[in-house]
């Protein structure tokens, strides 16, 4: 019976350290930086393939094993078909009994809810800036720099090299060129 730890965050410029210094004592622990969006994490499916009946996964927060109740309650149900519980350390929760269970799903669908909430409140914000000539997105940098783009690739430069010259993307080049 292991004791396996997740860890994960959105983005390279953010850290593991606090969630990895929660999670210490597990006997491994699957990290990745990857955005919570996504479902289909290397290293969460890593971690989903590693356990076996007994274990315990343990997690700091409940967003950082799933964006969505459905995806949430995807990943219990295989858990609990595997016959491994689950804790969420700052919420106290433990799926290896009923209650547990039914906080996971509860807290789940509750965050799920707020963030569709926030998206509404964001959306309606943006609306009304719009309306106001507040708000006009950000501003198109690659598109800005098209000319000069083109003309380090007929000097012959390579994409890399444009996108890094210009500091613009390698996929802002291309879609500039096409």
């Amino acid at each position: 019976m292991a004791i396996v730890g997740y860890a994960r965050v959105s983005t390279a410029g953010q850290s593991l350290e606090a969630q990895l210094s929660a999670l210490n004592g597990c006997d491994i622990i699957f990290q990745e930086k990857e955005s919570g969006a996504k479902s289909e994490r290397e290293e969460l499916n890593r971690m989903l393939e590693y356990v076996r009946g007994g274990d315990t996964v343990k997690i700091t927060k409940l967003c950082r094993l799933a964006r969505n109740t459905k995806h949430l309650l995807e990943v219990v149900e295989m858990l609990d078909s595997k016959e491994v519980s689950l804790q969420v350390l700052n919420l106290g929760i433990d799926t290896s009994s009923p209650t547990g269970r039914l906080m996971v799903t509860l807290i789940g669908a509750i965050a799920t809810f707020e963030r569709q909430l926030i998206l509404e409140r964001q959306a309606e914000g943006i609306a009304i800036a719009k309306v106001k000539g507040k708000y006009k997105g950000r501003k198109p940098t690659a598109r800005a720099k098209r000319e000069k783009a083109q003309e380090l690739i007929t000097k012959g430069n390579n994409k890399s090299q444009v996108a890094r010259e210009l500091g613009i993307s390698l996929s802002s080049v291309y879609r500039i060129l096409k």
